[in-house]
């Protein structure tokens, strides 16, 4: 499967008319296109960043809605303001111990490797990561994207609530400062989100 993210800084204090939008008027249009799967928003109240991420059956069907999809990220960006990046992306993992609930928060954080390392990465997450995860507290899901031609990934590691999240920050920072280098993986990025939307309806795929 693949999965099209829609990355956008924008006004704080818009980001909850912005999530009403996505969910009332965006993902119902796009849920109608052939191929959409479903959609996630990630939101930081605070920062104004938010990210919109729909998932699809095929490479194919994702790059034959980039016109309808334009659409609805114009108008999503209309309504949220500041600026937006677009990216496309392979699902190369997906566990999930339950379905997400109303609190659940996000730390998203992206990995930079060489191109013919990517697997190496998503493995890493796969077979050293996913076990640890599932004894947290809280613990909901983890997803890998990836883009292997860039040697990008990134992962979303989702708990129950705020307090789980900011519980597992230990974990988090050892993976980025020790684990994660020591195979060669640069960490890029990382923040944290409230999943606003949690209806990628990606399966189970680790």
């Amino acid at each position: 499967m693949y999965a099209r993210s829609t990355t956008i800084h924008g006004n704080p204090q818009s980001v909850e008319q912005g999530i009403a939008f996505v969910r009332d008027e965006d993902m119902p249009a796009l849920r109608r296109l052939e191929g959409c799967v479903g959609l996630s928003m990630l939101a930081d109240r605070t920062t104004g960043r938010c990210i919109v991420t729909t998932s699809w059956v095929d490479e194919a069907t994702m790059r034959a809605s980039q016109d309808a999809v334009r659409t609805s990220q114009e108008r999503t960006l209309a309504v949220l303001g500041g600026t937006a990046q677009v990216d496309e992306w392979e699902i190369a993992a997906m566990h999930r111990v339950h379905d997400s609930h109303h609190g659940t928060c996000s730390r998203v954080t992206w990995l930079r490797s060489d191109p013919d390392a990517v697997d190496k990465a998503v493995d890493a997450v796969r077979l050293s990561l996913m076990p640890k995860l599932d004894d947290l507290p809280g613990f909901c899901s983890v997803s890998v994207l990836a883009q292997r031609a860039e040697g990008l990934s990134v992962a979303t590691v989702t708990y129950d609530t705020r307090a789980d999240l900011d519980d597992s920050a230990e974990g988090a920072r050892q993976f980025r400062e020790e684990f994660g280098p020591s195979l060669g993986i640069e960490v890029v990025d990382t923040a944290e989100f409230d999943l606003s939307i949690a209806e990628l309806r990606v399966p189970e795929s680790s």
